[in-house]
């Protein structure tokens, strides 16, 4: 049983700054990459931003610069810190932790997401 504990949403205005984290626990044998997602009404998720165990990063092109995505390995937690908010990253947030399970396959995990309301 994998799970994942998202917090750090919320309302913030225009130009404000959150701190999204993601704690991973739970039966798996490792754990190749952790990123966050979003979904607003009518659209499909998409990523935000995705670290891998090398350290390298990615990120969609609308947060360059604004946000940035961190990793604890000892804690298996992710951050996003999100900085210069604007009215469109307003969506629904989730945490994705891609990992070999036990039984050595792999697999997406996600989170339950959190709501990021920003407000202009």
């Amino acid at each position: 049983q994998v799970q994942l504990v998202e917090s750090g949403g919320g309302l913030v205005q225009a130009g404000g700054s959150l701190r999204l984290s993601c704690a991973a626990s739970g039966s798996m044998f490792s754990i190749n990459g952790m990123g966050w997602y979003r979904q607003v009404p009518g659209k499909q998720r998409e990523l935000v931003a995705f670290i891998i165990n090398d350290g390298s990063t990615n990120y969609v092109d609308s947060v360059k610069g604004r946000f940035t995505i961190s990793r604890d390995n000892a804690k298996n937690t992710v951050y996003l810190q999100m900085n210069s908010l604007k009215p469109e990253d307003t969506a629904v947030y989730y945490c994705k932790v891609h990992a070999l399970t036990l039984s050595r396959t792999l697999y997406n995990y996600w989170g339950q997401g959190t709501q990021v309301t920003v407000s202009s």
